[in-house]
């Protein structure tokens, strides 16, 4: 378990989970990785061995896996949960989910990427970041990321609000 000060999460890039899922769930080679993923092999070697570690850390310390961040492009039917956010493929056009895989929630609604190259992203002022381990809350600061932040009272890194929501339903 996680000795108290510590953070109790681990986070997972989006690319890390993306090569984890290749070459251990896909069971394909570094080479063929590489290639599905468009990186060079060694470049996949490195982000497969951070992954690996991460993964081990939260194994082996009781920490919990949160995955984030990265660009990434959907080629199936994709939706979201009004309640708690989740994004969810459909691979399968000719069903249309009745509810949300992670709440159970039929408040969903088709999800289009938007390209943020274009457009600027506003939050809401009322967002906040809370530490997934004791509960403290805070006020986001839109220059910071809520992930890079340490919890004042037991030194966890904090998550937005949203994001633990989803574990609470």
């Amino acid at each position: 378990m996680a000795k108290v000060g510590q953070p109790r999460s681990v986070f997972l890039h989006l690319e890390e989970y993306e090569v984890i899922r290749l070459c251990d769930f896909e069971n394909l080679n570094h080479h063929e990785a590489a290639r599905v993923m468009d990186v060079s092999r060694p470049t996949l070697t490195r982000i497969y061995a951070k992954a690996r570690a991460k993964i081990a850390d939260a194994l082996v310390t009781g920490k919990q896996i949160i995955i984030e961040g990265g660009k990434i492009y959907f080629d199936s039917e994709w939706y979201k949960c009004n309640v708690c956010g989740c994004l969810f493929n459909q691979p399968e056009k000719s069903v249309t989910p009745e509810k949300c895989p992670l709440c159970g929630s039929g408040s969903i609604v088709n999800y289009v990427p938007v390209d943020d190259s274009t457009q600027v992203t506003r939050r809401a002022p009322s967002d906040i970041c809370v530490c997934p381990g004791c509960g403290y809350e805070r006020e986001h600061e839109p220059s910071r990321r809520c992930k890079d932040e340490e919890c004042p009272v037991c030194g966890s890194h904090l998550i937005r609000k949203n994001n633990l929501l989803a574990k609470d339903i």
